[in-house]
């Protein structure tokens, strides 16, 4: 197993530093791993809604049962059936008692409901501030890189050196795509 460990921490390694020489692949895997959770966010916010519905409905249904024993107990009082009334009372309380707990489940579900609202809109915010470091990285690269087809021309005749960004980057490019192969060379072998 040391072996596999071993290789598995190696390309971690490397992954990470490829990443971190690529700043702008990190904030793409940034940008799906939030839209991923938006995602997440969302299905629970659903899934919180429907038991929300499904509770407000219990509490519906309960409400008839407790005006439908009410009703009976009433009547029971009237007929001087306290052999009924009182047992019927009992019920009725338990059946409050019923309401009371979905009572108390749905105001936690709405809780839960907007603290969810509230990190669904966090995550968009983040996404979007993402978003932009991402367009403005490739507005920045394409900037920083001449126009396709077309050549500058310096007073001297000759192109200018690249900038040492674009230098650095091309550099970096380079090195990430030598350390992969010699990655595959190795785990060839």
């Amino acid at each position: 197993m040391g072996i596999f460990d071993d290789f598995g921490r190696f390309l971690e390694e490397r992954l990470d530093e490829y990443m971190r020489a690529n700043p702008q692949l990190e904030l793409m895997v940034l940008e799906e791993k939030l839209r991923e959770q938006e995602e997440e966010t969302l299905q629970l916010m659903t899934d919180l809604k429907r038991e929300e519905r499904q509770v407000q409905d219990k509490i519906l249904e309960l409400a008839h049962e407790i005006q439908l024993w009410h009703t009976r107990i009433e009547k029971a009082k009237a007929a001087n059936r306290l052999d009924l009334a009182e047992p019927a009372q009992s019920h009725e309380e338990s059946l409050l008692r019923q309401g009371n707990q979905l009572w108390g489940q749905m105001e936690m579900l709405k809780q839960r409901i907007q603290q969810t609202q509230e990190l669904q809109q966090q995550i968009q915010q983040r996404r979007k501030e993402v978003r932009a470091k991402v367009a403005a990285n490739q507005s920045a690269s394409t900037a920083s890189s001449p126009p396709t087809g077309t050549t500058r021309s310096s007073p001297s005749g000759a192109t200018p050196p690249p900038s040492a960004d674009r230098l650095e980057q091309e550099f970096r490019r380079w090195e990430a795509e030598q350390e992969l192969e010699e990655l595959k060379r190795r785990m060839g072998r």
